[in-house]
């Protein structure tokens, strides 16, 4: 249906804004069917639903006249899980009904409560808040809702995952029983239809937005990363995409932070949002993003509820979200209104099985690879340079008299030399990341690691520790070695024989770097635990990857903390580490999984 036939206001509105067509979300609200009836719709973020409900609650708002009665008594309330989407929100309804002269009010958290209650006395169309803030002030009388006719749970899915069902029930048993209820969610889960079934009347059920649909302009990408490379791969992705504004959801606000940290010291104009912020450090971040001063934008979940960049076209989901439905809400803030985006999944070498399970609940297909190389940015960085307006920009007269000046005094090599050094210094440098891999070789047996080892035997005695990954976990010494060496702050010529087994690996560590491997690797990390190994692995068993060594070296593994040479006492720092005396057993450390 055409948004000519709607009310002369709201058409007008529409038109101002360039709406041509509506989106399905806003086709199913303005259909006559579902006037005055209450409503349970699932529709994806970014399908229009804010347009959409406010549409639908015209013929409950507006007189004969198509104009709003004077302010008083709100007339719709509308509920969001935080404040940045009820912000979005108040924004969205401000121009729909601005020619109905609509008085709209905000009640969020971290806002004054005392400049709310005031524009609440002075009368309100429409209020928007979140639960919390709006429990208060009807507990203390500044809200009264005699008067509603339409009430909106915005996200009602996100808002009980929050943990805000006893605020909602609240407001839901203060409004009046002859009221509109319009409950939008991205997802239907059990909760959601038992609020329905409990606190609307005969609701019309609505799926405005297909699986399908909701992922038609989102180009999906898993990326395959080792351990301890997320950070790396996140740097590459950034660089090789260059979009206009990117989200990185981060699963807690410690991640948040280190990473935004990294970030912002490579040279990326990035910022953080996170629960632990307050409301002008918020304002002040989204205002970087929206104005440009800040391209990247480092959240988790909830600090990322309402956020709306129309230039926002890649997110990055850094660590793995807890569930398919978190992870339509992250992608979803891409792709919005026809407009093309990327979601990008990092997926460690040990979260490969919930990957595949969430993609799969989610019903999406990624293309799955490695993060971007570094050689392939800076192959990119060469054709953005050849492309940049500095270079196609038709030049004045005062530049031409500049470039003669310059071409008198350098050479035309010098000057492009230069020119591509200013254009790099302004660029973050890529990092060299490595592509695990979660395949095994076509033969049957583990990848091998390609060149010589060797030099990466340590020299005289050894000591074997463990990990609690192996053959199961797609173990590779490709990528184990580069982690062993970060983790541990050794070198590689520090590092011996890799054994790999079904469901554990053992690795030799030189004596002398022992001690600082033990103190810098030891614990767990990344889902990775590292310990000290009850001893040598006996011969021919497992997978090895070493290479040769000098026979008059003494045999590897016969002189360590694991196992002693013959006949000698265990050594001071054995004692201090494992509590052992002469005649006891080590501590094993952590059982292998499984």
């Amino acid at each position: 249906m055409p948004f000519h036939s709607l009310p002369a206001p709201l058409a007008s509105a529409l038109q101002s804004r360039s709406y041509l067509e509506p989106t399905p979300v806003q086709a199913a609200m303005i259909d006559p069917g579902v006037a005055g009836r209450d409503l349970l719709v699932s529709a994806q973020t970014g399908s229009g639903k804010t347009v959409a409900y406010g549409l639908a609650m015209a013929s409950d708002l507006l007189t004969d006249e198509n104009r709003l009665p004077a302010p008083g008594a709100p007339l719709a309330l509308v509920v969001a899980p935080t404040r940045e989407l009820a912000l979005q929100v108040q924004r969205e309804l401000e121009w729909l009904y601005a020619d109905a002269r609509a008085q709209i009010v905000t009640c969020v958290g971290g806002m004054d409560p005392r400049a709310e209650a005031r524009q609440l006395s002075q009368g309100a169309h429409i209020v928007v808040g979140t639960p919390g803030r709006l429990r208060d002030h009807l507990e203390r009388g500044r809200l009264v809702i005699g008067n509603l006719r339409a009430l909106v749970l915005d996200e009602a899915d996100e808002m009980l995952n929050l943990g805000f069902r006893e605020d909602l029930e609240f407001i839901l048993e203060a409004t009046p029983a002859q009221r509109r209820t319009l409950l939008f969610s991205a997802t239907l889960p059990k909760t959601i239809a038992a609020l329905a079934k409990r606190y609307q009347r005969d609701a019309l059920r609505i799926e405005a937005t297909r699986q399908r649909e909701a992922h038609a302009d989102i180009e999906y990408q898993a990326i395959r990363i080792a351990p301890n490379e997320m950070e790396h791969a996140v740097v590459n992705i950034l660089r090789f995409h260059e979009a206009p504004s990117a989200i990185v959801f981060c699963n807690t606000r410690e991640t948040v932070r280190h990473l935004h940290s990294g970030l912002v010291e490579r040279g990326f104009s990035a910022v953080a949002l996170s629960g632990e912020l307050g409301q002008n450090e918020r304002n002040s971040a989204m205002q970087s993003l929206r104005d440009g001063r800040a391209r990247v934008c480092v959240a988790t979940d909830v600090a990322a509820r309402g956020i709306d960049l129309p230039s926002l076209g890649l997110v990055i989901h850094a660590e793995l979200p807890n569930d398919s439905e978190t992870l339509q809400h992250r992608s979803g803030r891409t792709g919005r209104a026809g407009r093309k985006g990327v979601s990008v999944m990092l997926v460690p070498i040990s979260r490969r099985r919930k990957a595949e399970r969430l993609l799969a609940e989610a019903r999406i297909q990624p293309q799955w690879g490695g993060a971007p190389a570094a050689d392939a940015i800076r192959k990119l960085d060469e054709e953005r340079l050849l492309a940049d307006p500095v270079l196609t920009q038709e030049p004045s007269e005062d530049d031409l008299a500049v470039a003669r000046m310059l071409l008198h005094n350098r050479s035309a090599e010098e000057l492009a030399a230069a020119l591509a050094r200013l254009y790099q210094l302004k660029l973050p440098a890529p990092e060299d990341v490595f592509d695990p891999g979660f395949g095994r070789d076509p033969k049957g047996g583990e990848a091998r690691e390609p060149g010589p080892r060797k030099e990466r035997g340590p020299g005289g005695p050894t000591v074997w520790f463990r990990l609690d990954i192996g053959r199961r976990n797609e173990a590779d010494p490709k990528w184990l070695l580069p982690l062993l060496c970060r983790r541990g702050r050794v070198t590689k010529q520090e590092i011996g024989a890799i054994k790999i087994y079904d469901r554990e690996t053992k690795f030799e560590v030189a004596e002398e770097a022992a001690k600082k491997f033990l103190k810098s690797a030891g614990g767990e990390l990344d889902d990775i635990t590292i310990s000290l190994a009850d001893g040598a692995p006996p011969e021919g068993d497992g997978k090895s990857f070493s290479g040769p060594r000098n026979k008059s070296r003494p045999p590897i593994g016969r002189s360590s903390f694991g196992q002693p040479p013959e006949g000698k006492p265990r050594g001071p720092f054995y004692k201090k580490k494992l509590g052992a005396s002469q005649g006891e057993r080590p501590h094993r450390g952590k059982r292998p999984k499984g």
